[in-house]
């Protein structure tokens, strides 16, 4: 999942934004922004960093697999039709 600190920092600098006369209101509103910013990001269904990496990597070796697979096949073809 994403890193915590991440909505923590946002939801911080968004109520630091807030006009003075609302600071009274700023630590309810960074609590409410803050959960509805997880709440947003949760409903995208998003994946990390790391697991993209992971799933980048697999992709990759099995790119690889299937090339080396097909270059095999075609040298079996040309053998089987001599």
């Amino acid at each position: 999942m994403l890193d915590p600190k991440l909505f923590d920092d946002l939801s911080r600098r968004v109520a630091e934004g807030m006009p003075k006369g609302l600071q009274a209101l700023q630590d309810d509103f960074e609590r409410n922004l803050r959960a509805a910013l997880e709440a947003a990001v949760r409903r995208m269904d998003l994946v990390s960093r790391d697991e993209f990496e992971i799933q980048q990597a697999v992709l990759q070796r099995t790119r690889e697999k299937l090339e080396a697979l097909q270059k095999r096949v075609a040298e079996l073809e040309q053998t089987t039709t001599r």
